[in-house]
């Protein structure tokens, strides 16, 4: 990698990692929730429920996705864990977010009431067992996972800027670079992956160069894929 390659991803990743640029994003929502815990208000597991909801419906346009999260925990009285818990769950096949329905939400707080009732946390899971016990997917060791790989990189990284570092057991080392298209198509522009395939050896191989740039915390090259897309918008 070329050195001004590298010192444009640190300095992307050092402007842009800050919450001034998340305040329309998915993640104000576990954010929230996360304030709450700390005055005692809400718990961690409020924090995991709102993470998998919000990652979930984290594609298409920002103000869409932040819009239909407000509806979704405004059906929860603003309590996710509480209202995964009590099994009244709305259950109709209208949209809540483009095709994810409302049965869809309801089968998925199924599953995390099956996993609550077995563990004390979500983040003892594996990426393949949030997939399939949570989101109800099939087994697929080639998926990129982005928004699994998102909600974790919200819930373990800890620097005290955007992300939550609220799970701690969880090495920040072992997190993947969330992939959708957008990002993809930002890291072959910037020389990271030739690979044609969006699948899990692209993201390994994108989360293994930001490895060596920030050494032990590779998902800090998350904000410069941000920064590159901010600085370079596509017309």
């Amino acid at each position: 990698m070329e050195d001004n390659v590298k010192r444009l991803l640190i300095e992307w990743a050092e402007t842009y990692n800050d919450p001034k640029y998340f305040q329309e994003d998915p993640i104000a929502f576990p954010r929230q929730f996360a304030e709450l815990a700390k005055r005692g208000e809400r718990s961690v597991r409020d924090v995991e429920v709102a993470a998998v909801f919000s990652a979930h419906f984290a594609w298409g346009r920002r103000a869409m996705i932040v819009r239909d999260c407000g509806r979704l925990f405004d059906e929860m009285s603003w309590k996710p864990y509480d209202y995964v818990m009590r099994g009244e769950w709305r259950c109709d096949p209208c949209s809540i977010h483009r095709t994810v329905k409302w049965s869809e939400v309801a089968e998925i707080c199924s599953r995390l009431r099956a996993v609550y009732e077995e563990l004390p946390s979500l983040e003892s899971l594996s990426q393949d067992q949030i997939r399939v016990r949570i989101y109800g997917q099939k087994p697929d060791l080639k998926a990129p996972n982005k928004k699994i790989n998102m909600m974790r990189r919200w819930m373990v990284r800890d620097d005290g800027k955007v992300d939550l570092g609220l799970w701690k057991d969880t090495d920040p080392a072992s997190l993947l670079i969330p992939l959708d298209v957008h990002v993809y198509d930002e890291a072959v522009a910037l020389g990271l992956t030739a690979r044609k395939q969006k699948d899990i050896v692209t993201v390994k191989e994108i989360t293994g160069v930001f490895d060596d740039i920030f050494p032990g915390d590779p998902c800090k090259g998350d904000f410069s894929l941000f920064g590159y897309g901010i600085t370079h918008p596509r017309i």
